[in-house]
This record gives structure tokens, sequence and C-alpha cells, in this order.
């Protein structure tokens, strides 16, 4: 066999390897539910176990779900009827907010090997975790026992770690949320300031104003272990909000997907970021991926016969797994994942036929 006839070859067999897989970005993977119509994906970790919401058989109640080798599991309350998982971490630690008693309050949670632990409150009736790190440090807010109106208390975001809960403060007004954690402790979330509420980076003991992209709100909804941070802000004249990416002192502008608002919920350690646009046609909700500077509708991105209208993207992994939730054609919500194609596999499936041909080609010359 000559070379070019050897050349041909090769590429024939890249063809054929990598064709089909590469048709679209990712598989879809509806999740299901724990029985009733809807669910709801929040978080995953690096092997892409999924947390999130269900509600159960009958829709009598909602309940934290974790998804993980094709099945997903009520993780109960803390003696009440609902639930709601919000993070996890590597080592399977997860943290929400369940009932601690039927009608009664609601507390965040720290689940752990199969049990559910109550982390309190600030001194308030409710709290929520949202955010856990590695080190199964979790961060979200609680009510304190400081008066605000109408008997009605504040809430301040905090930081659970080695059981205590600390009270994170604000930026000189009445509250604040906790929604995000790296593993260096750092949290990001908003607070009031005075007259507005702003995005903060809480670290080393101090809370930092991230400041807007000109109106006079925004909120970190995400952020990574190099401290960037996403989320969402008003533009000036506060009528339009768009997401964005901060990093080294600056907040971007991700923009929208066309549409009139947008925020990112999720960014891993690429930088890329998934969150919820509005597009160009409609005010309709879609998820997308931001990466390498550009915003994609993850729907253009999927088989358009999976079944599935993607309308949030809440989390991504460093692999670039997706997680989320999506309407089927029954118009019920359901929770999914993402995973890319083509698989590791198929690559070195393509990489063995190319040495393979390699090696012909050599014993032909010999």
């Amino acid at each position: 066999m000559n070379k070019r006839k050897m050349r041909m070859a090769a590429l024939m067999l890249a063809v054929s390897l990598s064709g089909t897989a590469q048709a679209w970005s990712y598989t879809v993977t509806d999740l299901g539910t724990l029985g009733g119509t809807y669910s709801s994906s929040e978080g995953m970790n690096a092997t892409g176990q999924v947390v999130g919401v269900s509600v159960i058989d009958g829709d009598t109640a909602q309940r934290a779900f974790l998804y993980s080798n094709g099945v997903m599991a009520d993780l109960g309350t803390l003696g009440g009827t609902s639930s709601i998982g919000t993070a996890i971490n590597d080592a399977g630690q997860i943290t929400g907010q369940a009932q601690i008693s039927v009608n009664g309050p609601s507390h965040a949670f720290l689940y752990n090997n199969g049990v559910m632990t109550d982390l309190g409150t600030l001194g308030g009736p409710d709290s929520y975790g949202i955010g856990i790190n590695a080190a199964g440090h979790v961060t979200g807010f609680a009510n304190t026992n400081i008066p605000y109106t109408d008997g009605i208390t504040t809430s301040h975001a905090f930081l659970y770690s080695n059981g205590i809960m600390t009270d994170l403060g604000t930026l000189g007004g009445t509250h604040s949320i906790g929604i995000g954690i790296n593993t260096d402790g750092q949290v990001t979330g908003s607070a009031k300031t005075t007259e507005e509420e702003h995005a903060f980076l809480y670290s080393n003991g101090v809370m930092t104003d991230l400041g807007t992209l000109g109106g006079n709100f925004s909120r970190g909804l995400g952020i990574n272990d190099a401290g960037q941070v996403t989320g969402q802000s008003l533009l000036a004249g506060n009528t339009i909000s768009h997401a964005f990416l901060y990093g080294n002192g600056s907040m971007i502008d991700l923009g929208t997907l066309g549409g009139a608002y947008g925020y990112g919920l999720g960014i891993n350690s690429l930088g890329q970021v998934v969150g919820v646009s509005s597009n160009a046609s409609s005010s309709d909700p879609r998820a997308f991926l931001y990466s390498n500077g550009t915003m994609v509708d993850l729907n253009t991105l999927i088989d358009p016969g999976a079944g599935l209208t993607l309308i949030q993207a809440a989390d991504i992994n460093d692999a670039g797994q997706i997680v989320g939730q999506g309407i089927n054609s029954n118009g019920e919500y359901r929770a999914f994942l993402l995973t890319p194609v083509p698989e590791p596999e198929t690559y070195a499936m393509l990489l063995v036929g190319l040495v393979l041909v390699g090696a012909a080609a050599r014993r032909c010359r010999g």
C-alpha cells in the first residue's frame, strides 16, 4: 500500500470512528422523579453525582434527592414532610434545607453517610444550606434574632464549619445570603448595603462588595477554586439583568442569548459558566453555556429528539457535565444531566486505530 492510500485509510478510519459521536455535543439524561411529576437538578460533583428536589408519588410533598449510578434516592427530612438538596461535594456530602416538623420551620442540613444533621439557625426560626465545599463547610442564610419589621427577623449569610454556624454579616444593611463556597472557604452571595443589594466575596473574615454592572442590584451565585464568581447584575436603568463573571477585581458582562435577562448559576475550574437566559425571539428561559468568550444555548448542542427543552443549567463540573432543569413533551419539569460527547473512549479508539494504521504503513515500507 502506497503512502497516499495509507493516508486515505487513516482519514476514513478517523471519520468512521468519530462521525456519529460528534453529531451533538452532549447526550441528555432525564433523571426522572421520586414518583411525582416534577424534579430539578441543583448541584453535582466531579464524579457526576447529582442532587436536587423532586415531588414524591401523589405530588404531596417535595424531597431532596441524590442521583447516583442511575438511581434517584429520597434523602428524607429532619422530621417534617419536605426537603430540598442544593449542593454536593466530591465526598458525597450534601447540603440543603428540610422541615424539622410537620408544618414547622425548615433548617439547613448536612447529609453524610446516610445521616441528615440539623445545622440550626442564627437565633431565628429558619435556615437554608446552599453551598458546600470539599471540607464539608456549608454556606447559606439563616434567620437571626434581630427584629426587622412587623416582628420579622433579618436573615444573614452564614458559614458552617466544625459544628459552628458563623454569621458573616452584611455590607452595612439589614440582610445577606451566602450561595457559593470554594475549597479555600471563600463565599459569594449578596448582601444589603445601606441602600442597595450587591454581590460579595467573603474571604479571610472580610466581606468585599463586588459592585454591579451599573444597576442597583447584583448577586454572586457560583464560585470556583480560583475565586472567580458568576451571578447576575442589573444594568444601568435597573430594567435589564445580565450574567456576569468576576475575576481579578473586575466584573465582566456576559450578556444574554439575545433577550432581556440572564444569570450565571455555576462555574467550574476552567471558568466555564452555565445558567439561564432569555433568547431573542421570546422571553422563554433557556439554559446556556458560556465558554471561550461565547454564550451558547444548550438546546442547540443536544439532539432535538431528546424530548427535553432545557430551561436552566444549574451547575457544571470540570469534566464538562452539566445539570439543570428542562420541560418534557408533556409539559412536566424534569431534572437533567448533560454529558459531553464523544466520550473519552471514542478518542482512545481513534488513537488506537491511527496507531495501527501507522504500524501497517511502517510494515509496508519495510
